[in-house]
């Protein structure tokens, strides 16, 4: 076994039997490198990653190459999801020489780190000659892989960067229109979504536009938000059989999926489907809510209610085994039964997709539109299909299940608790709210230590040094506990969220140019000290940063607070109307800037039914605070031995109002 034998990261003890004599990253490798002399081969991915598993596969399961890269190289592997901050200096490298990126991810560095080529899978041919071509480069013409370095490393450092803007503008409706308008030319007005193919999700990005709809009565991206939301939910992209969504799908239909089970996807799902839901609600979206908590529950849960990282595409070395069905084991399974389910789900003879016979389950038509064609009645219908479809569940469980990396992250934990308390306020299930507690609990009681900083990765076996949090780790948890407080107005969540919050400030802001590093002050210090910026599949962590700022700035009246998300929100601005998609968050933190955030109060005896009733309304814009007791700045002389709520906004209270309806009146003034 090589030195990954004693890691924690599964993807990396995917590694630990490879002749390849891999380093984890670290001091040990790192001096290797430089007291040889030697070039590092950096290669990065995750566990779930299905064109990792290839490349390991072809290249580094096989003895003749291992030997071409044990000779001339010094070989680390890393876990993107535990060394982010490893990750986006390489795929910054990668990026700016070929202009794409992904996983697996290959560089080749000098010995002190700095990257003069890289690229993401290569068949084992190409990879055996380039890294021949590479030793052979760097023995031969020291100086100008030494010259590659040094401009590779600087546009490294550029890359994501922002100018520090002092001067405020004033935000109008005029900059969100010019945002959307851009937008709109990219959307797939057939099978939802933007562009063709693959189709990533993207839950940020229409959570943002849904809140653009509402607020700016858009009616074309409205609809274009339901299109997309529906098409997502009757895709093979998602798990019909098991509930929960794939990382994409390969095909601009949403039917075969990439399917890797994320769990940074499905939490985003769930507050989107949450909220869509409240916006106009639709027995689909409170369906795929509920089917997803149950799959994490289920599958991607702790015993004491960490959520783990992923499930593998791949089941027995092949990808989607355990997914896909042929039409004769449906009939095995279900005998007469079989026809509706085939119909329902388009299950045919010859498979409706590559691998031959077999079938990755989609939907097409409504079950109104169904029930119609078939002649039976829709109650009919889902009962037969609900019936069928526990019927598959319980034949597919006794399938060989895909990999569980059981990695617990701090950052996609965050972003978990913050859907089950969308979950929460949409649906008002007791057992959502039991899940709500259960997992912020276990995440102040495992990834929080007691000099008040955070680890990105828990897990109960671990023997070395965890890796130390990252900016996201923060935001994310912060953003979680605060929405914790929003359904429970217990302010223990608050100030956890506000201690957090100071210490990102401390250790991860750069006052000088307005903008949060993504590692902290005192931690590692690699080529570049890096902003994240761009929204992608998650939102960038310094878009998460402003916009919980703002949250926090108006629930504890702090203006430093506001004045650091403004300043984000200023710096960023340029950037805004020219990439839309990759700048989602941010423009929801412009949304709340133009219309204003509401404030609302909620004291008394009767809080928490007044809050349910609130929640039942459809106010993107506002945060709720209140209870039977409480410190913070809004609330002072607000409790008395009625029900009262308080309609707030910048920093103006309207008359205490006794009744949802009145306070709602003044919210739609």
């Amino acid at each position: 076994m090589n030195k990954l034998a004693n890691s924690t990261s599964p993807y990396l003890l995917q590694h630990a039997n490879n002749p390849v004599n891999w380093y984890p990253w670290g001091k040990e490798a790192l001096d290797k490198a430089k007291a040889e002399n030697k070039l590092i081969l950096v290669s990065i991915g995750y566990s779930a990653c299905h064109w990792c598993h290839v490349m390991e596969h072809e290249s580094f399961e096989d003895e003749a190459v291992a030997t071409v890269m044990n000779e001339y190289f010094v070989c680390i592997k890393v876990d993107r999801e535990e060394r982010p901050d490893v990750d986006q200096i390489y795929m910054s490298a990668v990026q700016l020489m070929s202009g794409r990126g992904g996983w697996p991810l290959n560089c080749i560095c000098l010995p002190d780190q700095r990257p003069i080529y890289g690229g993401t899978y290569f068949r084992k041919n190409d990879w055996t000659s380039l890294l021949f071509n590479l030793a052979d480069f760097y023995k031969q013409k020291p100086e100008e892989a030494e010259e590659y370095a040094v401009r590779l490393t600087e546009g490294i450092q550029k890359y994501e960067s922002v100018q520090f803007i002092a001067e405020q503008p004033a935000h109008t409706k005029d900059d969100l229109k010019l945002i959307a308008d851009t937008w709109k030319r990219y959307f797939d007005k057939y099978e939802g979504g933007t562009g063709n193919a693959p189709k990533f999700p993207m839950p940020n990005n229409w959570l943002l536009l849904m809140r653009y709809a509402h607020l700016m009565q858009d009616e074309e991206i409205a609809k274009q938000v339901k299109l997309t939301l529906h098409k997502m939910a009757y895709g093979g992209i998602y798990d019909h059989i098991g509930g929960g969504f794939a990382r994409y799908s390969v095909d601009g239909r949403w039917h075969v999926p990439h399917f890797e089970k994320m769990l940074y996807d499905n939490a985003q799902l769930i507050s989107l489907y949450a909220e869509a839901y409240t916006w106009q609600p639709d027995e689909l979206y409170e369906r795929v809510v509920d089917e997803i908590i149950h799959f994490a529950t289920k599958e991607l849960a702790s015993p004491d209610l960490g959520f783990y990282s992923a499930l593998d595409a791949d089941s027995e070395g092949v990808e989607g085994k355990f997914y896909i069905f042929t039409k004769t084991q449906i009939e095995e399974i279900l005998g007469d039964d079989a026809d509706l389910f085939c119909i329902y789900y388009h299950i045919t003879e010859d498979g409706n997709w590559e691998e031959e016979q077999s079938n990755v389950l989609f939907r097409k038509e409504t079950d109104e539109q169904l029930s119609k064609k078939l002649g039976l009645g829709v109650d009919d219908l889902l009962s037969q299909v609900k019936a069928s479809r526990k019927k598959v569940f319980e034949a597919r469980r006794h399938r060989i299940r895909p990999g569980l990396d059981n990695k617990i992250l701090a950052s996609w934990n965050g972003l978990m608790l913050k859907g089950l308390c969308e979950a929460y306020r949409a649906f008002d299930k007791p057992e959502y709210l039991e899940l709500v507690l259960k997992n912020a609990n276990f995440i102040l009681d495992n990834l929080l230590g007691q000099n008040g900083r955070l680890s990105r990765v828990y897990n109960s076996n671990t023997a070395g040094e965890i890796p130390v949090a990252f900016l996201d780790d923060y935001a994310n948890i912060i953003d979680g506990l605060i929405a914790t407080y929003e359904v429970t107005f217990d302010e223990h969540w608050l100030q956890q969220a506000k201690a957090l919050t100071d210490t990102a400030i401390t250790h991860y802001y750069d006052e000088q140019n307005g903008i949060f590093f993504y590692t902290a002050d005192n931690d590692e210090q690699l080529i570049a000290r890096k902003s994240e910026i761009m929204d992608g599949v998650t939102p960038a962590s310094n878009s998460a940063m402003a916009r919980v700022l703002k949250k926090l700035g108006l629930l504890f009246d702090d203006e430093s607070y506001a004045a650091v998300s403004a300043q984000l929100l200023r710096n960023i601005m340029p950037q805004l109307a020219k990439y839309g998609t990759a700048y989602s968050n941010w423009t929801m933190l412009l949304l709340d800037e133009v219309f204003g955030i509401y404030e609302v109060a909620v004291t008394g005896p009767e809080a928490e039914p007044v809050r349910k009733e609130l929640e039942n309304n459809y106010f993107p814009n506002k945060i709720i605070l209140g209870g039977t007791k409480g410190s913070l700045p809004l609330l002072q002389d607000k409790f008395g031995k009625s029900t009262q709520i308080f309609v707030c906004k910048d920093k103006t209270c309207g008359l205490p109002a006794n009744n949802t309806a009145d306070a709602l009146k003044q919210m739609q003034a």
